[in-house]
């Protein structure tokens, strides 16, 4: 009995692990991030938390997939100023709209909410500030 449960346990924690971001932190991957021009605007996506870390829907922007919302993870975008929409879609599909100005950094925090079956990812603009300090801990995933 004490031999299953210990079996059980060790694949839980297996699974929920390959389900988080491998990448470098953000601390240490910062670096390497290409200086913004004052003609386009930055687009951070990140998701702090492990919580439902099996569940990683698509992230849309204005209907071009960007990356994949990936437990403890971001990624970055960079594109011309205007009106964007970034959604996620488990079994209700959630997005959000915003203004991006030229030479600016927009950060959107990944939160994870309890669905009826599945977790539910549902984007959240946040200030500067508070995102500056939330995405030192994640990941890089993206390409």
């Amino acid at each position: 009995m004490k031999t299953t449960l210990i079996k059980i346990l060790t694949l839980v924690s297996v699974l929920l692990l390959s389900a988080c971001a491998a990448g470098p932190t953000f601390k240490d991957y910062e670096a390497n991030i290409p200086a913004l021009s004052n003609d386009i605007g930055r687009i951070y996506v990140y998701r702090p938390s492990a919580f439902g870390a099996a569940v990683k829907p698509r992230v849309w922007l204005n209907d071009e997939e960007v990356g994949q919302a990936v437990s403890q993870g971001f990624f970055f975008v960079d594109r011309p100023a205007g009106d964007y929409k970034i959604a996620t879609s488990t079994e209700a599909k959630r997005s959000l709209s915003f203004t991006l100005e030229p030479g600016s950094e927009r950060y959107v925090r990944l939160e994870v909410k309890m669905g009826l079956l599945v977790a539910q990812i549902k984007p959240v603009l946040v200030e500067n500030e508070v995102g500056k300090k939330q995405i030192e801990k994640t990941k890089y995933i993206g390409e």
